[in-house]
């Protein structure tokens, strides 16, 4: 049962913006203006709505709406998808009263298309007429692109003034390599937090979730994690100890919806729960797991239940990363196949079989380097995914 925090109102319709038959604009909304948070792709070419929102988190920490549009992803459109990207906010403003300064839009689908701005404006009397009687569950459907299932999360928690609730939602599926977060991710909390812990919980839970997946290698130019927190349960969080407990439930509610991602990868059968241990330092750490998590030879071992861990030693030993060899182990499902240098004797083919047939597959790296440690999701690489990917425009 989805948990719904105090003080949201939702909306979900068929815009026919790209898709038709199916629902393809949404909007979370908040009843007052709320603690803002929001982290962005790194990617230099960053589209039109991300240089939006950041430019409008910089003015003002208190924002009442997520926009969302699937389909385009208003990315490499220049000075008219900037323009169009403006307008769009203004037509939604005048349609729901929400001010236009107070809506940070995100988009998702094709890079390069530029906005049909005739559609949006006929979908405007709907937008309107369907906020609050939407679910999150038709919010989470309508942000989708080749996700094959909605991505949702709720949960409450007791801080020291009463109970607060929190729902999350992403989507995700291919593209997916993040430096920040994930391809778009959305809380609505209803606690009073102060906007800039808010903002430093947010970076915080990207960095130790959706900031350690990867499907495959690409950041998308529209990668945006963003909250709001609109303090309507009436429970402030403001001591060390609720800023902690509040972080520790947005952390969980991030890595479920991390792993949802990784589970849900075009054409993904895998799961490859990557942890390196022993590395110089995190920095080194990271190197390596990333290097395992993305190459193709491990992904596509992965995908044919194939235990051909020489793939996986390959991929750390270029990775960057500076260990010695002759220190390092492999364990894949908690069975030691690779010791000090050499692989340990015995059948490991038969002794992994039933490991590699497996959805959730722990791979532990030992470099013996010193103290720092890494994580990663990663998927597999299946045939699916270059149909996928092949056909994504047609």
């Amino acid at each position: 049962m989805t948990v719904m925090p105090k003080g949201f109102r939702f909306a979900a319709i068929e815009a026919n913006l790209k898709y038709s038959g199916r629902k393809d604009l949404s909007m979370l909304v908040s009843d007052t203006p709320a603690s803002a948070a929001g982290v962005f792709t790194t990617n230099k070419f960053q589209a039109a709505p991300v240089l939006h929102c950041k430019a409008m988190l910089e003015r003002s920490r208190k924002q009442s709406a997520f926009l969302v549009n699937a389909g385009s992803a208003n990315a490499c459109t220049g000075e008219e998808g900037m323009n169009n990207c403006r307008e769009v906010l203004s037509l939604v403003a005048e349609a729901t009263g929400v001010p236009a300064d107070e809506i940070l839009p995100a988009s998702t689908g094709v890079i390069g298309l530029q906005f049909n701005m005739d559609k949006w404006r006929a979908a405007m009397p709907a937008l309107a007429e369907n906020l609050g009687k939407a679910t999150p569950e038709n919010v989470s459907e309508a942000i989708m692109t080749t996700d094959t299932r909605p991505k949702l999360v709720s949960t409450s928690v007791d801080l020291s003034g009463g109970e607060v609730r929190l729902l999350g939602m992403c989507k995700g599926a291919g593209m997916i390599s993040p430096n920040m977060a994930t391809l778009l991710a959305f809380v609505c909390c209803d606690a009073d937090v102060d906007p800039q812990r808010w903002q430093e919980i947010l970076e915080y839970c990207a960095d130790n979730s959706f900031n350690r997946i990867t499907i495959d290698g690409d950041t998308s130019t529209n990668d945006s994690f963003m909250g709001l927190a609109n303090g309507v349960s009436g429970v402030k969080a403001e001591s060390e100890e609720d800023l902690r407990t509040l972080c520790d439930v947005l952390l969980r509610l991030s890595q479920e919806l991390a792993y949802m991602i990784v589970e849900d990868a075009e054409g993904g059968t895998k799961v490859a729960r990557i942890e390196v241990r022993g590395a110089r330092d995190e920095i080194d750490a990271e190197l390596v797991a990333r290097a395992i998590g993305c190459s193709p030879l491990v992904k596509t071992a992965l995908f044919g239940c194939d235990a051909n861990w020489g793939r996986i030693m390959c991929a750390a030993g270029y990775s960057g990363a500076e260990f010695d060899p002759q220190a390092v182990s492999l364990e894949v499902g908690g069975i030691c196949i690779f010791k000090d240098g050499m692989p340990v004797p015995g059948d490991m083919d038969k002794l992994l079989e039933p490991v590699m047939n497996e959805v959730d597959i722990p791979i532990t790296v030992t470099l013996g380097s010193g103290s720092g440690t890494a994580s990663l999701l990663a998927s597999d690489l299946t045939k699916e995914y270059v149909e996928i990917n092949a056909d994504y425009r047609s």
